[in-house]
């Protein structure tokens, strides 16, 4: 046989190969998104006040949020509802790291999943309404800023507010609590007396499409 045919064969050799190696991270990756979606599905069951939404955010809408860390601060990072760790991921890929971020999440079996997916994050488990109790030795410490998928319209409009408050207290003035939300108005009430609310993005690639929405102190 020709040499020609030889080298034919072997770039055709080449490329199957190729393709079967990216058909294979390609079944991987949508096999680890599916085992996600259906970890939070069985979440939502069992609490469909606690968790918000049907299936993860979307690493489009969680890197928005991501967006507002100042990783050059050298201050902690605080997450809220953490989930299957879908803005876990994307915070740690804005430079945090992982002892720089303390995530919480109500849910014991979601809490579980994220300790196995992030041993070196400080995950906790716990009522995001009752942060002193959850934060513990690290409820003086002071944060770059809040990144928070509780869902928020479960609760009554005094509630918010007292969170919102709450979180804003443990963050420099001028620095972000972002949020994420489902409904087309800020989930929080606006009081330009006490604070600023500010519509941040609105993120069409998500189900369902999100609302992005910061909060912050006057500087």
């Amino acid at each position: 046989m020709p040499k020609t045919h030889f080298a034919k064969l072997k770039t055709l050799d080449r490329r199957l190969t190729h393709g079967e190696d990216m058909i294979l991270r390609l079944k991987e990756r949508l096999g680890k998104r599916f085992e996600e979606e259906v970890q939070f599905f069985k979440g939502w069951q069992k609490d469909k006040k606690g968790v918000g939404a049907l299936i993860p955010t979307s690493i489009y809408a969680a890197r928005r949020m991501a967006s507002v860390v100042n990783p050059r601060s050298g201050l902690p990072v605080l997450e809220l509802g953490a989930g299957t760790g879908v803005i876990t991921k994307a915070i740690l890929a804005r430079g945090i790291k992982p002892h720089l971020l303390v995530s919480i999440e109500y849910s014991r079996n979601f809490y579980n999943g994220l300790v196995r997916r992030f041993p070196n994050v400080d995950v906790r488990l716990g009522d995001a309404f009752a942060l002193d109790e959850v934060l513990g030795e690290r409820k003086i410490d002071q944060f770059d800023c809040v990144i928070s998928a509780v869902p928020l319209l479960s609760f009554p409009m005094d509630r918010r507010v007292v969170l919102v408050e709450d979180l804003l207290t443990r963050i420099p003035p001028g620095r972000p609590v972002i949020q994420i939300t489902y409904g087309p108005l800020s989930p929080v009430i606006k009081m330009p007396d006490r604070y600023e609310a500010s519509h941040y993005d609105f993120v069409v690639r998500n189900i369902p499409p999100a609302q992005l929405w910061t909060y912050r102190r006057a500087v």
